[in-house]
């Protein structure tokens, strides 16, 4: 069975290039790749077997990264989930997202291809980012 993903919104990010400074800034700090989220994902184990984290910006899916571990930290109102991620960002093909709060399921079948997966081969990011400007991608 295909693995289920999860699909969130970048806040405080605006490109992936923000996204990797970030989380450099924080790995030197010390701290794991993890993501808080307030409801733990009831289908984990799904997730656990080989899904992905996907990364919106600005409206549109570019990165996902691979999610290695979910646990439920602390009780009651102190009550929180981590999602622990793969280090390296995986750039997708790009897909278009409405606002949401939180995070959502992705089906692997929703789910956006990995641009070296793409017949053609890789995307430069500028030339991506002007065909989805016009409407082409």
């Amino acid at each position: 069975m295909p693995p289920l993903h999860l699909v969130k919104l970048c806040v405080g990010a605006a490109t992936p290039d923000d996204l990797v400074a970030w989380r450099a800034a924080r790995q030197g700090a010390g701290h794991r790749p993890v993501v808080h989220t307030r409801q733990t994902p009831k289908r984990a184990a799904e997730i656990l077997d080989g899904g992905s984290l996907f990364w919106v910006f600005k409206g549109v899916i570019l990165v996902r990264q691979r999610v290695l571990a979910i646990e439920t930290i602390g009780e009651s109102a102190q009550r929180r989930c981590e999602i622990l991620l793969d280090e390296p960002l995986t750039p997708t093909a790009p897909q278009p997202r409405r606002a949401f709060q939180g995070w959502r399921y992705l089906e692997s079948k929703d789910a956006p291809a990995d641009l070296a997966l793409i017949a053609d081969g890789e995307a430069p990011p500028e030339l991506a980012q002007r065909l989805r400007d016009i409407g082409a991608w």
